[in-house]
């Protein structure tokens, strides 16, 4: 899996545009976006990160490649690390505050 930093991805419209632009490279491609984010995950089959990142700049984006950070053990199994039940207003994932409640 590779992930996108895309700064200029601001709503479902561009999120529209590079699945497109991924699906023209790699067509079983399994696409994920994080709108708030900025990240697009892929999970491609056949392209490489590097003709992936050229099809999503040539979308109109421009496109970083985010190293893979390692997951923090503890919690849910999300890698936010937190023990579950623990509201934190701090942790991605859900607009109630923790991701493991």
């Amino acid at each position: 899996m590779v992930t996108f930093k895309i700064p200029d991805m601001t709503c479902g419209h561009c999120a529209a545009t590079i699945a497109k632009a991924i699906a023209a490279e790699d067509a079983g491609a399994r696409v994920e976006f994080d709108l708030p984010g900025h990240l697009v995950h892929v999970a491609g089959n056949s392209a490489i990160p590097a003709e992936l990142e050229s099809a999503i700049r040539e979308a109109g984006y421009s496109p970083s490649a985010v190293e893979a950070q390692p997951a923090r053990s503890g919690g849910c199994g999300c890698g936010c690390g937190s023990p579950k039940g623990v509201d934190l207003p701090q942790a991605q994932g859900s607009a109630r505050g923790g991701c493991c409640i």
